[in-house]
């Protein structure tokens, strides 16, 4: 039982810990999958009565632009659902279909800093293909970029969002802010 309460007490400082510029490296640990399982579990209980009956379809999203003006920024993927929750200042600001990593190609679980953003950015490894409103959180090529939706996970590794969401999205975050993918 003790080692439950401890493994318990990690997840709660993991995922409540906000990156700062020092500690901008992925975590892709055991105790940072199961953090990220667990808040993206809370994402979607948190969501479920704000979004109500709304059923989004691929590329839907959900925008709540009365929400706080300021504050730190945390992501939160569920690759299950293939959905992204976005929270500011501890507030749930959006809600999207994503496409994620497919299989051969999966996008990593885990804690990620935001490490780079560009407008438009051309991947390196994929013909070039273009990454509007990029933001990488590896350094082997994944971010969150504005892309295509089909309703299933169908992207080299990286997390697709709706055009108009990964605009809102890249509007109000920065460099640090915290990418949770579970």
């Amino acid at each position: 039982m003790k080692t439950f309460a401890t493994l318990a007490a990690a997840i709660a400082v993991a995922v409540a810990t906000p990156c700062v510029a020092a500690d901008l490296a992925p975590d892709e640990s055991s105790t940072a999958i199961m953090a990220a399982a667990s808040a993206v579990a809370a994402a979607r209980d948190e969501a479920a009565p704000v979004l109500g009956d709304r059923d989004l379809k691929p590329g839907g999203y959900w925008w709540n632009s009365a929400g706080p003006s300021s504050g730190p920024v945390e992501v939160r993927v569920s690759l299950e659902e293939q959905r992204a929750y976005v929270y500011r200042a501890g507030e749930l600001m959006g809600v999207s279909t994503i496409s994620s990593g497919k299989p051969g190609k999966d996008t990593p679980p885990g804690i990620f800093p935001i490490l780079e953003k560009k407008t438009m950015h051309r991947s390196r490894k994929y013909d070039n293909a273009p990454m509007p409103f990029m933001q990488r959180i590896d350094n082997y090529g994944i971010a969150l970029h504005a892309g295509h939706i089909p309703g299933r996970p169908a992207s080299h590794g990286c997390v697709r969002l709706p055009s108009a969401f990964a605009a809102k999205l890249f509007g109000i975050t920065k460099v640090g802010d915290r990418v949770v993918i579970g």
